[in-house]
C-alpha cells in the first residue's frame, strides 16, 4: 500500500484557510490516501523566514497525515523565492523573456534551496511512496533525492506554462535545470500543447529522444513518461457554494450597487501574464465601438496585489489605476462609474457569489497554465440565468472550455466585440453555452484530476 508524499512551495496547515483549489486537492488526496490507512506526509516551506539560517524543521500530525515544514533564511527566499523562481524562471515560462533576470547567485540558491528540501525529505521516504511534487519552484528536487539513494515514485505536474523550446534554451544553464527532470517516473503539464513544446526541447536541446507520445528517453538512456492532466475544481461545492452565497450581505449589496445593470466581472492576482491593461483597453474600446451600450454594464475588476516589493508589479498597479481613471473620466456619468477597480482579497465564498451574479466573466490572460478563474465562474453561474465566459485563447482553460467566447486579448477590437455580444446574448444561447461547460465540469472535476495523474504515477 503506497503512502502519498505531497511536496509543495507552500504547505496548507491544519486549522489555516485553504481556499485555493489546490490545496483543497491536496489536501483532499492526502485525507483519501489516510483513510485507507496508508498514511500521508505534506513536505514544503513554512513560510516563516529566518533572519540568520534555512533549515529549522517543525512538525504535527492530524487526521493520519504528517505535515513537515522548513523555515527559510531571509536571503534564502529573497534570491530562491523573489529571485530565480519569481525573476527569472515565472517570467521564462509564462513567454516573457524580456523580464527574465538572471543571475548566476540566485540560480545556486535555488539549487541549494532545493538540495536543502531534499536533504530534509529524503530521510522520511520510503521505498514505497508515492512522491508527487508541484511546480517550477522544485523542478531540481527529485534528482537530488536520487543522488541521497531515494527510489520510491517520483513524479512532477507543472501548474504554468511550457513555453517553447527555443524560449527555454535562451535561459543560462538551461540543460542543467530542465535535466533534472528526467529524474522524475512521469511529468504532468496542464495541456497537450505544453506536453508537445516539452517533447520538442527534449528532442531539440535535451539530446533525448520522443520513443512515442508521453515516453521520452533521455540522454543518460532513461526513459520517462510524461502527460497532460488538466487541472480543474471542486465543481458541486462550488456550485452550491455560490447559490448560497446570494443571501451574502456583501453580495445583496453588489447587486443593489448596480441598480438594475449587468455586471462583467474579472478576478486575477496582480501579474503580468493576466493581461489586465488590455483588458482595460478592450473594454474602453467596448464602450467607443457599442454606443448604444453605453450604462448597460458594469465592469468589476478584482485585483489583489502579489509581490509589491518586484518594481514590475508596482509599475503594474500604477497604470492600471491611471487607465481605470482614464476611462471612468471619460466615459462615466452621475449615476454610472464603467470601471471599478479593487485591489482587496475577498473570502472564495464571496467571490463566487459575484461570479453568479454577473452577466459576463473577463478571463483574458496573455498566458495561463490552465486559469482555475474560468472553471470557477462557469461553476458558479445560476442554471436558469447564466453569464457568459469571454475567455482568452491563450489560457489553457480554452482547450476546455470551447462553449466561451474564445478571445486574443491582443485584439482589442475582437475582445471588445466579444463582451458586447455577451451583454446582449439571449437567454436560450447563455443557456446551452453553459450547459455544455458545466457538463464537462461536473465530470472532468478536480477528484478526476487527481486520481488521473496518482493513478499514471502509480504505474509509471
Amino acid at each position: 500500500m503506497s503512502r502519498l508524499v505531497v511536496v509543495s512551495n507552500r504547505v496548507a496547515l491544519p486549522g489555516e484557510n485553504r481556499a485555493g483549489g489546490l490545496a483543497v486537492a491536496l489536501q483532499d488526496a492526502l485525507e483519501d490516501q489516510a483513510t485507507e490507512q496508508r498514511g500521508g506526509l505534506w513536505f514544503g516551506w513554512s513560510g516563516k523566514i529566518d533572519p540568520v539560517r534555512s533549515g529549522m524543521l517543525h512538525e504535527q500530525t492530524e487526521g493520519g497525515i504528517d505535515y513537515v515544514t522548513i523555515d527559510l533564511s531571509r536571503r534564502d527566499h529573497a534570491d530562491y523565492y523573489n529571485g530565480f523562481a519569481n525573476r527569472s524562471l515565472w517570467p521564462l515560462l509564462h513567454f516573457r523573456m524580456d523580464l527574465v533576470d538572471y543571475s548566476r547567485e540566485t540560480y545556486a540558491a535555488y539549487r541549494r534551496v532545493n538540495a536543502l528540501f531534499a536533504e530534509k525529505l529524503a530521510p522520511r521516504l520510503r521505498d514505497g511512496d508515492l512522491v508527487w511534487v508541484h511546480d517550477y519552484h522544485l523542478i531540481p528536487l527529485a534528482s537530488l533525492l536520487r543522488e541521497r539513494g531515494v527510489r520510491c515514485k517520483l513524479g512532477f505536474f507543472l501548474h504554468v506554462p511550457m513555453p517553447s523550446s527555443d524560449l527555454l534554451a535562451a535561459l543560462p544553464q538551461h540543460g542543467r535545470l530542465f535535466e533534472g527532470l528526467s529524474a522524475y517516473d512521469l511529468v504532468g503539464f496542464q495541456t497537450q500543447r505544453d506536453l508537445e513544446r516539452f517533447q520538442d526541447y527534449v528532442r531539440l536541446f535535451g539530446r533525448g529522444n520522443v520513443v512515442a507520445p508521453g515516453l521520452l528517453e533521455t540522454a543518460g538512456g532513461r526513459l520517462l513518461r510524461a502527460g497532460a492532466f488538466p487541472i480543474s475544481i471542486d465543481t458541486g461545492r462550488i456550485a452550491r457554494q455560490a447559490a448560497d452565497a446570494v443571501d451574502k450581505a456583501s453580495v445583496k449589496r453588489l447587486r443593489e450597487s448596480l441598480s438594475g445593470r449587468a455586471l462583467a466581472i474579472g478576478v486575477d492576482r496582480l501579474d503580468y501574464s493576466k493581461g489586465l491593461p488590455e483588458r482595460f483597453r478592450a473594454f474602453e474600446r467596448y464602450l467607443k465601438r457599442h454606443p448604444d451600450q453605453l450604462g448597460e454594464l458594469t465592469f468589476l475588476q478584482i485585483a489583489p496585489v502579489s509581490r509589491a516589493d518586484v518594481a514590475e508589479y508596482r509599475e503594474l498597479r500604477q497604470e492600471l489605476e491611471q487607465l481605470a481613471g482614464h476611462i471612468n473620466g471619460a466615459h462615466a456619468e452621475p449615476d454610472w462609474t464603467p470601471v471599478r477597480y479593487v485591489n482587496r482579497n475577498y473570502a472564495h465564498p464571496t467571490l463566487t457569489g459575484f461570479y453568479r451574479l454577473a452577466r459576463v466573466g473577463l478571463v483574458t490572460p496573455l498566458r495561463d497554465g490552465m486559469n482555475l478563474v474560468a472553471k470557477e465562474f462557469v461553476a458558479a453561474q445560476d442554471p436558469e440565468d447564466p453569464g457568459v465566459l469571454v475567455l482568452s485563447t491563450f489560457a489553457g482553460a480554452a482547450r476546455e472550455l470551447d462553449s466561451a467566447l474564445i478571445v486574443n486579448p491582443y485584439d482589442l477590437d475582437g475582445v471588445a466585440d466579444a463582451i458586447a455580444t455577451a451583454a446582449r446574448m439571449p437567454l436560450r444561447e447563455r443557456r446551452e453555452r453553459w450547459r455544455a461547460m458545466f457538463d464537462y465540469l461536473s465530470v472532468h472535476d478536480i477528484a478526476a484530476w487527481r486520481h488521473a495523474y496518482l493513478a499514471s504515477l502509480a504505474a509509471a
